[in-house]
């Protein structure tokens, strides 16, 4: 048996130590926020914090987290209330279809942890979440927005 520790719950699982970490959250778990997109950590929808960092989880092994703390869209809001950056994406109308949107919000969080006023250019490289919307300059916005915040 795992035990993870999942937005501040130590969390036990019996799956395979080689499954994919997406898949303990989704179907062990039952965090469902964290989505699958393509399943070979390229399009970001399985974006979540592990030790801080953005990682996408679907090429991530359960074996390999370790007692790192994992962070999903879950974890963000505290005690109801969404963090900065959530709030800039209702704000300035960020999700169309909406299922790239936690792994959009999960880098933007950690770009602002690392950077807390990124450039342009900052944004263009941390935020590699591939989104079929086409919802890029609303992304770029928000994540101004809320680094002002």
């Amino acid at each position: 048996m795992a035990v993870l520790n999942v937005n501040g719950k130590s969390l036990n699982t019996t799956a395979d130590p080689r499954t994919p970490l997406l898949w303990v959250l989704r179907e062990q778990l039952g965090l469902t926020g964290t989505k699958y997109g393509c399943g070979i950590a390229q399009c970001g929808a399985c974006t979540v914090h592990i030790g801080g960092v953005a990682t996408r989880s679907c090429q991530v092994p359960l074996n390999s987290v370790g007692n790192r703390k994992v962070v999903t869209i879950e974890g963000l809001a505290a005690n109801g209330t969404l963090n900065r950056i959530q709030q800039a994406w209702v704000e300035f109308d960020v999700p169309q279809c909406g299922y790239c949107q936690s792994g959009m919000v999960m880098a933007a969080t950690a770009l602002l942890a690392a950077k807390p006023q990124p450039t342009d250019a900052d944004i263009d490289a941390a935020m590699t979440n591939i989104c079929r919307c086409g919802t890029y300059q609303q992304v770029r916005e928000a994540i101004h927005a809320a680094a002002k915040a």
